[in-house]
Formats: structure tokens, sequence, C-alpha cells
């Protein structure tokens, strides 16, 4: 007796699709299958029923072939549909089960693993040893003078070198090569410290990308443990590996932002920890300044000791060449009188406005006055060029001339009008030319033109003169330099509080030196710096750093015979300026002032030298 009965197919519908008016589906999923006497027969794709031979007698039943939808089953899984057959006695990738050894697929994700777990471990131990690295410490002030005098033995020795190499040329090449061969080092050097300072960061970089492969072909491999089809072609594999990839350098990005953010924290916690520093120098500047002086004078001993050992003071002798002017005396007079050259150029020009603009009706000045500190500009370039010549610097002293004045012409046109005899109005335009010279001072183009090095040399060159004070030993030409007299003031003129207050502040810097452009009492003062500074400070009128023409400027005129103690007192010509106005002083009353002279003083208007030069009285309102 012969019985049908049909295989599941995959979409769970048994037995045939039938529909009216056709025959049955030939696909897969639609055979019928015959079983007699216990052999089942495999149906032809003619549509024949009933057993088809074949060579041996023998069968193949459909559900011996291997389905595309058991691809995507795990492994041991019993088909969908089979109910009756049990699972088979496997073992999954990776795992070593009775019947033998790991497969090769699970091989490969333990290397993938182990690959993972040293990498992480690997970029454990970098990224401590960049968090345990400390940063690069500033120099201190020893250190920084031990360089500067190192520097300026250095210079010291080249230029004597320099200055006879011309009559040997064996001389000549020895020491072109010695150049060559200290420069060649010092490059070499900084790339040697450079490479040895950035390792840590750098083995960070290595391992994080290491890490990042190492755990994306890890992920892939469980993955493909899971999803077979993975496997199934390079293109698949290589995809989704990429995105493994891309998703664990999309996770280290976000590492670095939270390690940037702490990064910052740190940052303000030591900007913290530094203003505090501060705070405490500012509270005990004499202690400080005592730790300070006993450090600086163990540092140039062991300096001393240590360079030279066989000669005895060498050590000063470095400070002294390290704080020297490295040129020759020509050539620093020679740069300083070019710069006056200039000044004196742009004088002239603001001189004969008149000539050169003809036409207007009236002309407007404000004009600051120009000069220099001959010794400013002379440890501006040494700091730059540390040794020059007369014409090596010309070009520098051009761009810093552009950088200190700037004249600017103006020109406005008025509306004004005039009665005529007939009484009769009439208007007319007024033509008004306003010149503007602007002086912004040298020590301000400086302090944008120079870096932090050569600001340290700059200011010890300043603090020493170069060593060499006897270039410009009278740099300011006003008045005497004598102490001046002993004065006191009335007690009278001390009634007035502001008078009182701006008196109490200025006797306080008697005795102080004349420095061209000084305007603090670290540095001292000139004439325009001392006025600004004694109102600013004594409370009694804001008055920002300017020069003696732009105090006049803001000025109102005071006739001699209504001049009173606190009133400014203006004077001309005490030197060659170009405005009118070249030096002031504070009025104290009974024909005498206090002024910055040199030194600081008192000092009677009543001379010849000051009636000669007396300008105008002047009030700040």
């Amino acid at each position: 007796m012969k019985r049908r009965e049909y295989d599941r197919a995959t979409s769970g519908q048994v037995g045939p699709k039938i529909s009216q008016g056709k025959k049955e589906s030939a696909g897969p999923a639609s055979r019928l299958h015959f079983e007699a006497d216990g052999e089942q027969e495999a149906p032809g794709t003619s549509g024949q029923h009933g057993p088809k031979s074949s060579k041996g007698g023998k069968l193949r039943q459909d559900n011996d072939r291997a389905r595309p939808s058991e691809r995507l089953r795990r492994e041991g899984e019993p088909p969908p549909g089979d109910k009756t057959k049990e699972p088979q006695n496997e073992t999954s990738p990776g795992e070593e089960g009775p019947a033998g050894p790991k497969t090769k697929e699970g091989q490969k994700t333990e290397k993938a693993k182990a690959r993972a777990d040293k990498a992480g471990e690997k970029l454990g131990r970098a990224r401590a040893k960049l968090d345990a690295q400390k940063p690069p410490k500033e120099p201190g002030l020893p250190r920084k003078l031990a360089r500067s005098a190192r520097t300026g033995a250095w210079i010291y020795a080249h230029n004597k070198i320099h200055e006879v190499e011309h009559e040997n040329v064996g001389t000549e090449g020895a020491h072109k090569s010695e150049l060559v061969a200290e420069a060649g080092i010092r490059k070499v050097s900084r790339f040697a410290k450079r490479r040895w300072r950035t390792r840590h960061a750098r083995s960070v970089v290595k391992w994080e990308k290491k890490e990042i492969r190492a755990n994306a072909d890890y992920a892939f491999r469980q993955m493909a443990q899971e999803h077979p089809e993975l496997t199934s072609n390079p293109l698949s594999r290589y995809a989704q590996k990429w995105k493994l990839k891309r998703e664990y350098a999309k996770r280290a990005r976000e590492a670095a932002k939270q390690g940037a953010k702490a990064a910052e924290k740190t940052a303000v916690t030591i900007e913290k920890l530094a203003r505090r520093v501060f705070l405490f120098v500012k509270r005990h500047p004499v202690g400080v300044l005592i730790v300070l002086a006993v450090l600086l004078v163990v540092m140039l001993l062991v300096g001393t000791l240590s360079s030279l050992p066989g000669m005895i003071g060498s050590g000063a002798m470095n400070a002294v060449l390290g704080t020297s002017y490295g040129s020759e005396d020509s050539d620093l007079l020679g740069a300083d009188a070019d710069y006056t050259a200039l000044e004196t150029a742009l004088q002239n020009e603001v001189a004969n406005i008149e000539s050169t603009h003809p036409g207007y009706d009236e002309y407007r000045y404000h004009v600051d006055e120009l000069g220099h500190n001959p010794y400013e500009l002379a440890s501006y370039l040494t700091a730059k060029f540390q040794s020059y010549t007369r014409a090596e610097v010309q070009g520098e002293l051009q761009a810093v001339f552009d950088a200190q004045y700037k004249l600017t012409l103006t020109e406005t046109v008025e509306t004004r009008t005039y009665t005529d005899e007939d009484g009769d109005e009439h208007e007319y335009d007024w033509y008004i030319l306003t010149v503007t010279l602007t002086n912004r001072t040298l020590p301000v183009v400086i302090n944008e033109r120079l870096t932090d090095d050569q600001k340290e040399l700059y200011s010890a060159t300043m603090w020493t003169k170069g060593n060499k004070p006897y270039l410009w030993d009278n740099i300011y030409t006003g008045g005497d330099t004598d102490p001046g007299p002993s004065y006191e003031i009335p007690g009278e003129a001390l009634t007035d509080p502001d008078f009182a207050a701006l008196i109490a502040e200025a006797e306080k810097y008697l005795g102080y030196p004349y420095v061209w452009g000084g305007s603090s009492p670290s540095t001292s003062f000139d004439c325009s710096g001392f006025v600004c500074w004694v109102y600013t400070h004594s409370g009694v009128y804001n008055l920002p750093r300017t020069t003696a023409t732009g105090i006049y400027n803001q000025c109102a005129i005071v006739p001699r015979s209504e001049a009173r103690p606190g009133d400014l007192i203006f004077f001309t010509r005490t030197y060659a300026s170009a405005g009118p106005v070249s030096h002031v002083g504070i009025y104290v009353g009974d024909n005498m002032m206090i002024h910055c002279g040199d030194p600081i003083k008192y000092a009677s208007i009543s001379t010849s030298y000051w009636q000669e030069h007396f300008y105008a009285f002047g009030r700040l309102n």
C-alpha cells in the first residue's frame, strides 16, 4: 500500500500550493515524496508521479539536501519542522568537546582576544607613564642670569676671534667650521630633547591605534561565530571590520574629549595655585627677595666653581659679559645718531607744515614730544642682534621708528559768518589743518618686538647700562643738576587737602634719579612720568601715562598771577623737542616747584634758566 507525505517548506506551509487550472509547482518547497515498502522516492522535475529508477536502485531524499536558509542557523540547531530529530552532539566554535580539539575559527578568536588584551595592557602602561611625566620647569632667575652670562661670554669670545680671523685664512676657516658645528650640535640637541619629552605621548598614540585594530578584529571574530555568513566572502568581512574600527575610533575620540576636560580642570587648579603664590609673594616681598638673593649667590658660586675651577672670579666676569653691550662703541653711538636723525627729520617736517601745506586759515597742533632714551635703544638692539654694526641695523631702526611715531594731518572746513559795514551777515568757509603727532614711547614698542628670552637680556643690560655708562652720561639737558635747595611747604598751603595729598606723594621720591621714559618707582621717572604718577596715586586726578605735551593738552591755561599750589608749570626748549612743551613740574607756590630734574627735587623758577624757558601755567580740571 502506498501513501503520500509532504515535505515542510521553508515558509512553514504543509503540502503543495495548488492554483485553479494550473499544474503543481515543481519548486523545492512543493515537491512530492513517495515512500514504498520502507523506501522513499524522489519526484522528477518532469511532473511524473511514482518512483524513478536510478543506478543501483537507490533514491535520495530531498530532506538530505542543504537548504539556503540552513546556512543562517547555528551549528547543532535542528532544522525547522524537524521535531523528531534530536540535536547533534556537536561543539560550538572555540570550545573543545568530546569530539576533538577546537575549531579553526575558535583558535582565531582566541588569538584576536589575546592581541586585544595585550594592546589594552600596553596602552594602559603608556598612559600611566604619560600621566606621571612632569612638565618641563621654567628656568628660575639664577638660571636665567647664568644663561645670560654664558651667552655674553660666547658673544664676547666670538667677537674677539672675528676681529683677528681676517688676518689668517686658517683661523677664519676654523672659526667658521666651529660655528657650523655648534649650530649642528644645537639642532641635534633640541631634536633629541624634543623626542625624549614626547616619547610617552607617541607611545600612547601608537598603542591607541593598535588597540582599536585589535578590538575591532576580536569583535568581528565573535560576531562571525554567531553569524557564519559574515565570513562567506572577503567583501562582507572588510565591511564589517571597517564598521567596527569606526565604532572603536569614535569611542577613543570621546575618551580623549573627557581627558581634555580633565586637563582643563587641572589647568584651572594650577592657575589658582599660581595666583596664591603671587599673593604670597606680594604679602612677603622682603622675605622672597632675601631667598632669591641667597639662591642667586649660591648659583653664581656653583657656576663659578664648575665652569672654570682654576680661575677665581671667572663667574663674575661671565656675569659682566652677559650684561654688556657686545658691539663697538662707534656702532652703538652711530646707531643712536641715526635714530636721532630720523626724529630730527620728523621734527623739521612738523615745523614746516605751514610752508609745505599752505593755504589754510588756521593750523592746530596736537604734538607729542620727540625723543628717546639711547640706553633703551642700545639694549633693544643688543637683545635683538647680540652684536651688531651700524649698517646692519638700519632696517630695524626704521621699523621701530615707524612703530613709535605717527603723524596725521586732518583737514576740516567750518562755516563762519561776518558782518559787513551795512550790518549784513555773510557766510564763508574757514579751512583748518590739524596736525597730530603721536609718540607711543620706545618702551611700549620694544615690549611688542622682543621675545621672553630677549626681554630678559634687555632688562639686564638696561640695569647695568651695558656696563658702558660713559656713552651717554648726560641724556637730560634741562635745568641744573645740583640737589636743589631744602624747602618746606608753607603751612597755609597744606590746608588744601588735594595739594597736601600731592605733596605727600611727591616727596616720597625726592632724590630719585632722572631716567628717560621712566614712569614708576621701580624704574625711576622722567618729568612727565613723575607728574602722571603723583597725580594718579595721590587720588587727586587720574592722569594716565603721557608726555609733557599730552599733559599740557589736558590743562586749562592759567595766568601767572592766578597760579596757585598744585598747578602745573610748563617749559619750552629745554632740549630739542618737536613740540613747544618739553618739560613739566608741579608748582608749590612762592616761585618754587617740585620736578624731576636730575634728581627729583625742589627748584626755584626765578632763576635765569627757568625764566628763559618758561612757557605757561596749567590746571587740570
